[in-house]
């Protein structure tokens, strides 16, 4: 608990608590001294007496006396300190407008913080500077995590709720909504790699409609689903090549169309990022090939007659219907929601919510200055 909310009388036995310290201190070298004094005489004294059996009595003599000195100092501490022994009240944890400066992650007296501005550290380094209410970050503030970033924003019951900013030392950011300490919402988080992704969040991950940018030059705009590509959407490669269609667990898998910088396209089925199923390959002076592909490879083109006991028929109908599903695909995939004007909104209220949780920073620092100030004038006043 911080000395800026004690009582008069409290501060009046914690100065007197200082001051015994300070003497048990003098009284410990004291004894210490002693002590030396007693064990360079000896080699005297031995000099001095006539007989071994006189050296023998006046040393046994100052063995007495130091292990006598050696028991009592520990016990003349103990009785010293005992008279002095403060309990605080319930009243006085609950004075208004208290600022908090803690070591610890959980402080027995959290629970009792009122609301207010505050400043509250922990034992791993991290530090709090903001609003509190009933003992938890609650409103404006700001957290600094110790030598990794920072979160300014909006908390409720201790956790990141609403919009904020985070700001990691490695140079990714993020800005945008919270729920219950993860992103949540909508959001624009740029990597230290330089890759950008801004579109829809759930429970920390990236969900829903996105936009993804590579350093590279590439850019996948569609669905996800936690953190991955899942659903429609169109990849567009850095080579000029692009693909519109559908993907399952971050690859093209079930019907899309494949465009290909040279001109060459693929229309058809695909299975884990390869083309495999019914479909179409178009070369550039029209020449296609057409038919059952597995794996990336044709291997049953759709003129060829079936074999016997084989369960692929390459007929041009089952071709025909696969390249009007990888159309239809595709169209949905160009047809995505687009997220950049809620994006734009989201942001600009992270970067409000931002600004109040340095101000309120500034406050919680300000008011715990001054109320060290009045504890200082405190006790000089005892």
């Amino acid at each position: 608990m911080d000395s800026a909310a004690l009582p008069k009388d409290l501060a009046f036995h914690l100065y007197q608590r200082l001051r015994l310290s300070h003497t048990s201190t003098k009284i410990r070298r004291t004894l210490i001294l002693y002590l030396l004094i007693i064990l360079l005489s000896l080699s005297s004294l031995y000099l001095l007496t006539s007989r071994s059996i006189d050296f023998i009595w006046v040393f046994a003599f100052f063995a007495v006396l130091v292990v006598s000195l050696t028991l009592a100092q520990p016990r003349i501490f103990t009785t010293q300190f005992q008279p002095f022994q403060v309990s605080v009240t319930n009243q006085t944890l609950n004075s208004s407008n208290q600022v908090v400066w803690s070591i610890g992650s959980n402080p027995n007296w959290e629970k009792s913080l009122n609301s207010g501005f505050s400043v509250k550290g922990f034992s791993n380094g991290d530090v709090y500077e903001g609003e509190f209410h009933k003992g938890k970050c609650s409103g404006s503030g700001v957290y600094h995590y110790y030598l990794c970033g920072k979160f300014e924003g909006d908390w409720v019951d201790g956790k990141y709720d609403g919009h904020g900013v985070e700001t990691w030392a490695k140079g990714s950011r993020y800005r945008g909504q919270y729920r219950n300490g993860l992103r949540h919402g909508v959001g624009i988080y740029r990597f230290y790699t330089g890759d950008v992704y801004q579109g829809e969040w759930s429970n920390g991950q990236s969900h829903g409609y996105g936009v993804y940018a590579s350093r590279d030059g590439s850019k996948y705009v569609g669905e996800f689903k936690w953190g991955v590509k899942h659903g429609f959407g169109f990849y567009q490669y850095r080579n000029g090549d692009v693909y519109a269609g559908e993907y399952f667990a971050d690859k093209m898998h079930g019907f899309g169309v494949y465009k290909f910088g040279n001109g060459h396209q693929y229309e058809g089925s695909w299975h884990e990022g390869r083309r495999h199923g019914f479909g179409v390959y178009t070369f550039r002076k029209w020449e296609a090939q057409s038919g059952y592909w597995q794996n990336g490879v044709l291997v049953k083109a759709s003129s060829q007659t079936q074999l016997p006991n084989s369960p692929v028929s390459a007929s041009p109908c089952k071709v025909s219907i696969a390249i009007q599903k990888a159309r239809q695909a595709s169209e949905k995939a160009y047809k995505v929601k687009t997220v950049d004007n809620r994006v734009n909104k989201v942001v600009a209220a992270a970067n409000r919510a931002a600004n109040a949780a340095r101000v309120a920073a500034v406050k919680a620092v300000q008011t715990r200055m001054h109320e060290g100030i009045n504890t200082k004038a405190l006790l000089q006043s005892v």
